[in-house]
Formats: structure tokens, sequence, C-alpha cells
């Protein structure tokens, strides 16, 4: 796809909404850090800044892959911009669950559906617009990592 001109709105939108439901979601979830500080943590576990660092550039890559799928107009894009908005609504509800509610398994099983959410939006965007399926690649990856600090944490946090 090639976008000719840059609609601002949408834009700013599409890079807010994901940045909202994190922040939302972060601030349903209670002292985040306090909760990382008491686990049980498995091996290569980053420190508890590093989230908000990653967080924040993996929602604006998300915003700029949704911008550029919502923004082509040679596809129907509605598909794939459904399986976006749920996989938001995922990653919306994982921190609630595993630091607000403490739901170490449920949190594991709820982030296995995310990413598997997450690669059917790839999937959906790829066929769209293979750039805006490469953006989402590093999310992809950090939702595999963070499965597996989450098995980790629940298996040892028994």
């Amino acid at each position: 796809m090639k976008v000719t001109t840059l609609n601002l709105r949408r834009l700013l939108i599409s890079l807010i909404l994901p940045l909202a439901v994190g922040g939302l979601a972060a601030l349903l979830s209670g002292d985040f850090g306090s909760v990382y500080a008491a686990l049980k943590l498995p091996p290569l576990s980053p420190p508890q800044w590093i989230f908000p660092l990653v967080w924040t550039v993996l929602y604006l890559l998300m915003g700029a892959a949704a911008y550029i799928i919502s923004s082509d107009r040679s596809h129907s894009t509605g598909d794939a911009m459904q399986f976006y908005y749920i996989q938001l609504a995922l990653n919306f509800l994982w921190p609630i669950l595993f630091f607000r509610f403490g739901l170490l398994a449920v949190g594991a099983f709820e982030l296995a559906l995310l990413l598997a959410v997450a690669v059917l939006t790839v999937i959906k965007f790829a066929g769209i617009d293979r750039t805006a399926a490469y953006i989402m690649i590093p999310y992809i990856i950090w939702l595999a990592f963070a499965l597996y600090l989450n098995i980790g944490s629940a298996v040892l946090n028994r």
C-alpha cells in the first residue's frame, strides 16, 4: 500500500489508542513494581524499569501498523482491524489478571491467547501491507518472551 497523503488525525488516533489502552491497564493493574519485586522470577527476567520503556515503543509500533492498515483503500481492512482490536483488548486484560489479581496461571493462558491472536493479526496485516506486518514483529517477539516469563513466574510462585 502506498499512503499518498498523511491523515494526521487518523495517525494520532492510531498512535494514542494503544498508548491509552496500555496506560489504563497499568493504572488498573495496581502496584506493578511491588508485585514484580515480590515474585520469584525465571532466568532472563529484566529489571522492572525496562517494561514501561519497551511497552511504550511497542504500543507506538502497533499504532503505526494500525495506521498503515486503516489507511489502505485498496483492500478490505475490516477483518484485519477486528483482529487488531481483539488483541488490544486481550493486551489490556493481561496485566490486570497478572498484577492486580495475582492470577499467574490464568494470566499465562490469557497471554498465550493474546500471542495467538497477535500472530493472526500480523498474518492479516501481511495480506494487506507487509510493512505493517513487519512493524508488528517486535511485539510478537516480546509477547513470546513475556509468555516465557509468565509461565516461569507461575511455576516458581505456586
